[in-house]
């Protein structure tokens, strides 16, 4: 019935009508949707085409390295974040672009990397959370 639906939505797009869909199965949207809009606090807090929100996208990054790293080197980095580091292998939280990470694994030697790929659900929860004018977490769940 889901992938019914999802082919249903595809049509529609396709013969140039819009269809407003609210869902909280965010996966269902990447697949449906041309745009996102998100609402926050009864507003219209954005409106993003999926793949510009898929830019923004916070992943989860697991590097392999051939010896130890020093986790302070990559913790500074733009959108980095939550580096831990267990000898070889660091894991982080990128927020957007993984060029700065690629570049600074990339003055090691790398074993593996293993990149989540951007989660919708993810960016739509730092937008809701952290965007321009979010105001505090705990207000934005009332």
């Amino acid at each position: 019935m889901q992938q019914e639906f999802l082919a249903m939505v595809r049509d529609a797009s396709v013969a140039g009508q819009t269809v407003f869909m609210s869902s909280h199965v965010l996966a269902e949207v990447q697949q449906a949707a041309d745009r996102v809009a998100i609402v926050r606090d009864g507003q219209l807090a954005a409106v993003e085409r999926v793949e510009s929100l898929g830019k923004r996208a916070v992943r989860a990054v697991e590097i392999h390295f051939g010896d130890p790293v020093d986790p302070a080197e990559f913790g500074v980095l733009p959108g980095v974040s939550d580096v831990v580091v267990s000898g070889p292998v660091l894991k982080c939280t990128v927020d957007g672009r993984i060029d700065p990470l690629v570049k600074a694994a990339a003055r090691h030697e790398v074993v593996d990397m293993l990149s989540a790929e951007p989660d919708l659900e993810e960016t739509f929860l730092s937008f809701y959370y952290h965007g321009e004018g979010a105001g505090d977490a705990s207000r934005a769940g009332a």
